[in-house]
């Protein structure tokens, strides 16, 4: 998989056509394109090879290269605990409600 950018919707499908075509002239069968008409959010599928183009704000958007991100640090790698809530005290002998008869 290949993430890359556009500066504009223009320039996102040019970029897209070329790799297409490019990748058919090396022997790719069945290149498909998508999204080549918004040119927000390019999809090139060449089968083994996937190429997403994408416009910087909508690249921004969907982060798609955290999906496939390893944790930086201790923090990211564990999911935060929830806090618990504490048990009240157990209520002393003289308040469970036990009367001298």
């Amino acid at each position: 998989m290949v993430v890359c950018s556009g500066r504009s919707s223009r320039q996102v499908a040019a970029i897209a056509d070329h790799l297409a075509e490019r990748l058919k002239d090396n022997g790719f069968k069945g290149v498909r394109v998508e999204g080549k008409s918004q040119g927000d959010w390019v999809l090139v599928d060449a089968g083994d090879v996937i190429v997403h183009v994408f416009r910087p704000e909508v690249r921004e958007l969907y982060q798609l290269e955290r999906l496939w991100s390893f944790p930086e640090g201790p923090a990211e790698a564990k999911p935060a605990r929830a806090t618990r809530r504490k048990k009240a005290p157990a209520p002393a002998d003289d308040e469970a409600g036990d009367t001298d008869t």
